[in-house]
């Protein structure tokens, strides 16, 4: 079922560490900048009263980077308290799409089918980029070497290239 969208939509991926939560603060500040609304959702793969304090630090730098709506989901789990149902990605779009942002970048869901920023620590993260789509744009933490690609691949101290590069392609 494809999701109807009047805003742009985001995402962010990399394994744990990768600096998601750090690359989300600077694309709603880029964002916000910019005068757009900016929501943001963040996802994890445990629940989240497990997870709950770690889950509201994120949260939280989101909305001080300037997001104007944050959600957690995670273990069948919605951030406002909304339990045992499942909240898959455009499920959280639809509900997004009711408050009028005019961005919705999103922290994790690897196989949602929106346009992506891959986070790469090293070599052995690689993989990754065989196994999500669409691919924006890779930004790695060290310089290797990666096969001919059809997306730019910014080493992460360059953020203001890549920055600009993310922020341009979503305006």
């Amino acid at each position: 079922m494809a999701v109807e969208r009047y805003c742009r939509i985001l995402q962010v991926v990399g394994y744990q560490n990768s600096g998601k939560t750090t690359l989300m603060e600077k694309l709603i500040k880029g964002c916000s900048d910019r005068g757009w609304q900016v929501a943001s959702i963040k996802h994890h793969g445990h629940n989240i009263a497990q997870k709950r304090e770690g889950s509201l630090k994120d949260s939280e730098r989101h909305e001080q980077a300037g997001a104007f709506l944050t959600a957690v989901e995670g273990g069948g789990s919605l951030q406002i308290h909304i339990k045992d149902q499942e909240w898959p990605l455009p499920k959280l779009i639809r509900l997004y799409e009711s408050f009028s942002p005019d961005v919705i970048l999103v922290e994790g869901f690897k196989k949602e089918n929106y346009s992506k920023v891959v986070l790469l620590r090293g070599e052995e993260d690689i993989k990754l980029l065989r196994e999500v789509d669409p691919i924006l744009c890779a930004i790695t933490w060290k310089p290797f070497k990666i096969e001919s690609l059809d997306y730019p691949i910014y080493n992460l101290n360059e953020s203001a290239s890549y920055l600009e590069y993310i922020l341009k392609e979503i305006e």
